[in-house]
């Protein structure tokens, strides 16, 4: 599933055919090594080059949304770093300058909100936020679109309209037949990808992506690179700092991947399953607390059982384009965060009295979204399947996602279909890389995590914090949103100024008390229980 930031400071072709190959049938093992002395030296000319160039920054065209005074330009990167002098391709950059005195100026700050298939170009905006203004005025805030997303060499796998379409369904435990299904579609995805893509499809990887960051350091005229990763931000940040040690100034690692090679990415996306039952689980607890509210129900069993009804009913009529599957996908982001909690839980509760408006606004396909919800989905697809050899055994998976789905079966399945592409995945595969940083190759460097983070759980954190020596690890304790940095935690926010202006991390790991819990808010008849 893909780990997108909901930040703290903003807030799945059905074919005819339904055969399933053998379930034993493997395909060949076209694992390659990641990266090596031609990337490296390819990295490194592309990085001289475009320090060299830099970045001609201009206004910013309509549909980044970036009004000035903030800036917009590109920088070129090579498609494959084995050949420098190959293919080229455009990042699409964004800049907000600092806003303090020259003298208070501490160069660039590159963000990364996750993904994969996340763009930061929104960055510069944060500027405005209360919670980063003492950081705007020392950094210029640059954000950037990593290669395939929006704007640079954007990749797709299907038509923008057959992708965004409704209504769906998500069976928690499905058939026979709907497995068959979904194998089918998700080979027919793996196809389209390989036929779209083309030979150049291989290279849009987590390694690549750590590349061209250094790529893009050197054309901000950055000596040393200050990064703050979110999500899967985190995971080709931990990348970089492997690859280019000597580059870091500072990095900030929010809501943190598991780096270790053996969880990427199908037992991440195991974990991350279990995980959203357990923040599936907060939010049943926290709706039943405010029954008085919502009347849903006076337990967390109770409200669990209002929203299968809900599910039912929608798999009887739909509400307009909005079946189970978009049911299921809308309550999702409880699980990222809980700012979405109120409005889910009286959403909920206003199309069980029979008003399915508020519903539908949240859980209606967005078409008007489509070319970008389709783009995402299929740089998501490609880095992850690129990034490691995927089990090619159906089997394999439906072993154990069966297994997995009698303990947490809110996401277990949706889950798998999003990823299962990569069984069938054509295009080459590399070997993850070992993150690691001994005692003095790294300046500190600082980890932001919740307790109950569903996305990227907790022990991913532990784990960088492991293999990272001299990382600080801040943990906000018993809460769960996905990306805390910059939220309504000043405890947090205390941490990650203090870092980015200093360079100073805790002495010893830190925690912080937990966020309030949201504020119940009814909708416009809360008097009246919802119907069985």
């Amino acid at each position: 599933m893909r780990a997108l930031t909901l930040y703290g400071a903003l807030g799945s072709l059905v074919l005819t055919t339904l055969a399933v190959a053998p379930a034993d049938a493997i395909a060949p093992d076209r694992t390659h090594a990641p990266g090596g002395y031609a990337e490296a030296l390819g990295a490194e000319e592309a990085a001289q080059e475009a320090a060299s160039a830099g970045i001609r920054f201009g206004a910013c065209p309509e549909a980044e949304g970036l009004p000035e005074p903030f800036e917009c330009g590109t920088v070129s990167v090579p498609l494959d770093y084995a050949h420098p002098h190959g293919k080229h391709i455009s990042l699409t950059v964004s800049r907000g300058r600092a806003t303090g005195p020259d003298s208070d100026r501490q160069g660039a700050l590159v963000y990364n909100p996750g993904g994969p298939g996340g763009s930061g170009m929104f960055f510069p905006l944060l500027a405005a936020i209360p919670q980063w203004q003492n950081l705007a005025k020392a950094y210029d805030f640059v954000g950037y679109a990593p290669r395939g997303v929006g704007r640079s060499a954007p990749l797709s796998c299907v038509s923008p309209a057959s992708f965004v379409k409704g209504p769906t369904e998500a069976p928690e435990h499905p058939s026979p037949a709907y497995k068959r299904k979904k194998v089918a579609e998700a080979r027919a995805y793996a196809q389209s990808c390989a036929r779209r893509g083309g030979s150049g499809l291989q290279h849009f990887t987590s390694l690549n992506n750590a590349r061209d960051l250094d790529v893009l350091r050197a054309a901000l005229g950055e000596r040393r690179l200050t990064y703050m990763g979110a999500s899967y931000g985190t995971y080709f940040g931990a990348l970089y700092a492997t690859m280019f040690p000597g580059h870091v100034r500072r990095m900030v690692f929010d809501s943190v991947v598991d780096p270790d090679p053996k969880k990427i990415w199908y037992g991440s996306n195991l974990s991350q399953s279990a995980a959203f039952e357990t923040r599936w689980s907060d939010w049943r607890r926290w709706v039943a607390r405010h029954d008085d509210v919502y009347h849903l129900g006076r337990t967390a069993k109770r409200v669990l059982a209002s929203y299968e009804r809900a599910s039912r009913r929608l798999a009887r009529k739909p509400a307009g384009k909005v079946g189970p599957g978009e049911l299921q996908a809308a309550f999702l982001q409880v699980g990222y965060t809980d700012s979405y909690w109120a409005r889910s839980a009286s959403a909920l509760s206003s199309y069980l009295r029979g008003d399915a408006k508020s519903l539908r606004a949240i859980a209606e396909p967005d078409v008007n979204g489509a070319v970008a919800s389709e783009n995402s989905n299929a740089v998501y697809t490609a880095v992850e399947c690129n990034d490691v050899r995927w089990p090619r055994s159906w089997k394999k998976w439906d072993r154990d996602n069966t297994r997995l789905a009698r303990r947490a079966p809110f996401e277990t399945w949706q889950n798998a279909w999003m990823n299962l592409p990569c069984a069938f995945w054509k295009a080459p595969s590399q070997r993850p890389l070992d993150v690691r940083a001994a005692r003095g190759a790294l300046p500190p460097t600082l980890l932001l995590a919740a307790e109950r983070d569903a996305a990227t759980p907790y022990p991913g954190a532990l784990e960088l914090r492991r293999r990272l020596a001299g990382s600080a690890l801040v943990t906000e304790r018993g809460s769960g949103t996905h990306g805390i940095g910059g939220g309504p935690n000043h405890c947090v926010n205390r941490h990650l100024e203090n870092y980015l202006l200093t360079g100073a991390v805790p002495a010893h790991d830190a925690t912080c008390a937990p966020r309030r819990e949201p504020t119940a808010r009814a909708g416009k008849d809360p008097a009246r229980r919802p119907n069985a």
